[in-house]
């Protein structure tokens, strides 16, 4: 049985990386590109996604594996140089049922609450002056 995937008609993270939607891009390289997503459910949420379109985390190519692996583990030491949370969460989700909600393969990385854990649910959604300061704390230490 296939995974059940969201419907889009475009991709939002396609969309931020060619410029046709404005996002706070901490680092666009050939593979990956680090985002802070708008939705914050932890200290410092970034998203680590490969460049080229890949739905699931098992469409990921193989040169892609440690360049994504990489910028998860330079994401996630951002985060603690900036933020010094108790800890950091890194999950990934494939497929609605998973609570997967963009059809392109994103890692988050967020820095612990001060109670511990990340927000679940429903979260305010940040504009793009307060994405662009979190982008500014965490840059300097990419």
């Amino acid at each position: 049985m296939p995974i059940s995937m969201p419907s889009a008609d475009r991709c939002p993270f396609c969309d931020y990386l060619a410029g046709l939607s404005p996002a706070s891009i901490l680092e666009q390289g050939e593979h990956v590109a680090i985002l802070v997503t708008r939705w914050q459910r932890g200290q410092g949420h970034v998203l680590v996604i490969p460049v080229a379109h890949r739905p699931t985390v098992m469409d990921v190519a193989l040169a892609e594996e440690r360049h994504l692996m990489n910028a998860v583990r330079r994401a996630a030491r951002a985060i603690v140089a900036a933020y010094d949370p108790g800890g950091v969460a890194v999950w990934q989700n494939n497929g609605v049922p998973a609570h997967q909600t963009v059809p392109h393969v994103h890692f988050h990385v967020a820095g612990t609450l001060p109670d511990g854990g990340t927000r679940a649910g429903e979260v305010p959604r940040l504009d793009l002056d307060a994405t662009d300061e979190i982008a500014e704390r965490l840059s300097p230490h990419l």
